[in-house]
């Protein structure tokens, strides 16, 4: 497992490659154009495709993994843009293990996740499409088909995963629906037997110390979070291209670390004046973030040694509002006997066993158990002075009732 081979495109580069051309349904960057690379993480049994996402240069990875049968044919897990790159790297796979045979869609709420799926699905005709049940959208509630999912060859995953085509080689346990007012949360985690590997959307994570390739391949977004002022010109090394990551994953799981104050705008724009660069690609020289000088042990506290955790995200917006049909799905997967976690974002693949992941959760309990001794209060809680902004987010959704409250510990 964990195979470092990676293929690249390296032939002639053509800008339709990477065309991606609903970007404005979901206008993320970099928009419509979408580079993609794939890593065998198995032989000839688990690759992943990756590619990137982000907002104001956040950019984190999103992950489509691809699974061979072994009745011959591949299952794909979370779709990313079928840009034509993308396409021609599945087709090498088709080509040498059989056809695309079903199509996951492991999620209820990640627009990110389910507006690939569709325009996937029309490259491979005959392949199944299943879906997480109890699907929505906003700002209304459209049947599947007008979300572009093919409506004859679209089912809902069944609660009991041994009713599925697949059941000889996958088991599956369903999170939520969790209840979030305007909407919900649910995400399907993916037991492979054979490898003994998991699969899983969002729930957990791990981040690396340093940029993943896909964030190498443009490493602009990286510098431009180097900076420490507009006025900064920051060259382009290795140093600078870990600095600027690591503050992106602060960025991406707090919103806003302790670490991190907002200037003034007054202060922003006349700080602009004296940026090197004022072109549209560096937002006119726009740089209103201002980071302490311990910032960095923000993001080691995050990190830990590599570990399994929960985005804080999930944890003060969304898990925290069904605490206990959270730990009873995390006992579920524990129970499992894999050895390697692949999430969609962040890191992958990622050397982990079940009581890993069930500690993972242990925010959502009075007194956290692993492996029979009690949990060292220094060994998994992040700072908290790091949650101060999304409690903040949490406190006012929650006063104008546009969220539920979140429920007791368990």
């Amino acid at each position: 497992m964990a195979n470092d081979e990676r293929i690249v495109n390296t032939q002639q580069i053509y800008p339709k490659d990477f065309s991606w051309g609903l970007w404005p349904v979901v206008p993320l960057y970099p928009y419509g154009r979408r580079q993609t690379i794939r890593q065998e993480v198995l032989k000839e049994t688990i690759w992943n495709f990756d590619q990137i996402q982000g907002i104001f240069y956040v950019v984190v990875p999103i992950r489509m993994t691809v699974v061979k049968l072994e009745t011959r044919g591949l299952l794909v897990y979370a779709p990313v843009a079928p840009t034509p790159e993308c396409i021609r790297l599945v087709n090498e796979l088709v080509a040498e293990y059989g056809d695309i045979k079903y199509i996951i869609l492991p999620t209820i709420s990640g627009i990110e996740h389910k507006v690939f799926v569709g325009p996937f699905a029309r490259y491979f005709p005959t392949a199944q499409v299943f879906v997480a049940p109890h699907q929505w959208s906003f700002p209304l509630n459209l049947p599947l088909s007008w979300l572009g999912l093919p409506p004859k060859r679209t089912q809902v995953l069944p609660e009991d995963s041994s009713k599925t085509p697949f059941a000889d080689e996958f088991d599956y346990a369903i999170l939520g629906p969790i209840g979030l007012g305007l909407g919900r949360f649910a995400e399907v985690a993916f037991f492979h037997k054979r490898s003994h590997t998991l699969l899983v959307t969002d729930s957990v994570l791990s981040i690396p110390e340093d940029p993943p390739a896909i964030v190498l391949l443009d490493p602009y977004p990286l510098l431009f979070h180097a900076k420490d002022r507009a006025s900064d010109i920051v060259a382009d090394s290795q140093v600078n291209r870990r600095k600027g990551w690591q503050r992106i994953c602060l960025f991406a799981l707090y919103f806003r670390p302790r670490a991190l104050d907002i200037p003034q705008w007054s202060q922003v724009l006349q700080d602009s004046l004296k940026a090197p660069e004022r072109s549209r690609k560096a937002y006119f020289g726009l740089y209103p973030f201002k980071w302490e000088s311990d910032w960095l042990r923000s993001f080691d506290a995050l990190r830990g040694d590599g570990r399994l955790f929960v985005a804080p995200i999930l944890q003060t917006l969304i898990l925290n509002r069904a605490p206990k049909e959270t730990i009873d799905w995390a006992d579920k997967v524990a129970s499992w006997d894999f050895e390697w976690v692949i999430s969609c974002h962040f890191d992958s693949p990622i050397k982990a066993q079940g009581h890993q992941f069930r500690q993972a959760f242990s925010f959502l309990e009075k007194q956290p158990i692993v492996s029979g001794d009690l949990l060292s209060s220094s060994s998994y809680p992040l700072p908290e002075e790091d949650f101060k902004a999304l409690r903040e987010i949490d406190a006012g959704l929650n006063k104008f009732g546009i969220v539920p409250a979140a429920k007791d510990k368990v």
